[in-house]
């Protein structure tokens, strides 16, 4: 990277009591089967009027952009960029529906809502934001590839970037899990929102280091990151944590590494909740200096995320 990135704001939404908390590390229980999702009061970022017409992804998304906003102090980002694997789930099972079973005309509103960049777009309407909006989806590493945008961006001279990422689980998925590889694991709805700057502040909460995103290319997973940190000029011992997916099952036998899926549940973007938990650790453990984000949920794709600790 040409120039520094912090992170100086960062809220998720999901399965764990995380939206507005600081140090929720030390606090984190692994998901149990009747764990549902915690959701904060959306009245207090949405209007009323507005709130009714969401669905449940909608709101998720705006409340955590809002509440990201307002922890870096922020009024009109001058970018908002969105990854999602899947999109708006909800309404599209709605649109299709209605497509299968009405006659006549179709109602457009569903698949309005449907399409993948109406998160970014819900988001640009609400703050009366019309600077630049992109949603990226690709799969498993779509949060990646809107980090990699949102670093672009500010090499251009843009600063305060809205950049995260939101998927949600419908029941449909639970029955092709098995058939995508995914059999077994526990599917969630998530979404975390983070502003990022080229300047550090009293709000920054951690710096970004590098960003990789390999797909369909991923050879060997730990030469991948060895080239990785070596291209860094680091070496495995300087890492204090290695977050992993752990989706294959199992606890990693080295002790830096930590699953990340355990707590959030699996959703394609269920990285970016491991991206707040690599800012939260270097903000609340003493000492602790390096985090390592290695998003293996896809064996054919892979995104590293290294990030730092700072000192205002």
């Amino acid at each position: 990277m040409k120039s520094r990135v912090f992170v100086n704001a960062a809220a998720t939404i999901g399965h764990q009591p995380v939206f507005g908390v600081t140090g929720f590390v030390n606090e984190l229980k692994p998901l149990q089967s009747g764990d549902e999702l915690i959701q904060p009061s959306y009245r207090d970022y949405i209007d009323p009027m507005s709130l009714r017409r969401m669905s449940k992804i909608l709101r998720m998304s705006l409340t955590s952009a809002k509440e990201a906003l307002r922890q870096a102090a922020v009024e009109i980002p001058s970018g908002i960029i969105v990854g999602t694997g899947l999109g708006c789930l909800v309404e599209t099972e709605k649109f299709l529906t209605n497509f299968l079973t009405l006659e006549g005309l179709i109602p457009p509103t569903a698949f309005i809502l449907s399409t993948h960049n109406t998160i970014a777009g819900q988001i640009s309407l609400s703050l009366n934001c019309h600077n630049y909006n992109i949603t990226h989806t690709q799969n498993t590493v779509s949060f990646e590839i809107a980090l990699v945008d949102g670093i672009m961006k500010l090499e251009e001279g843009e600063d305060n970037l809205l950049v995260g990422a939101a998927d949600e689980h419908i029941p449909f998925l639970d029955r092709v899990a098995s058939e995508w590889g995914y059999a077994g694991l526990r599917l969630t709805s998530g979404t975390s929102f983070f502003v990022l700057s080229s300047m550090s502040s009293s709000h920054t909460k951690a710096e970004i280091i590098d960003v990789e995103v390999i797909v369909n290319k991923v050879e060997h997973l730990d030469s991948s990151i060895t080239r990785f940190l070596d291209r860094l000029g680091l070496k495995a011992d300087d890492l204090d944590v290695v977050l992993e997916s752990g989706w294959k099952g199992g606890s990693p036998a080295d002790t830096k590494k930590q699953g990340f899926i355990e707590y959030s549940g699996f959703y394609p973007t269920a990285s970016a909740f491991a991206f707040h938990y690599a800012v939260d650790y270097l903000q609340t453990v003493d000492g602790a200096k390096y985090v390592l984000v290695v998003n293996d949920l896809n064996p054919n794709n892979l995104g590293l995320v290294l990030l730092k600790s700072v000192e205002i």
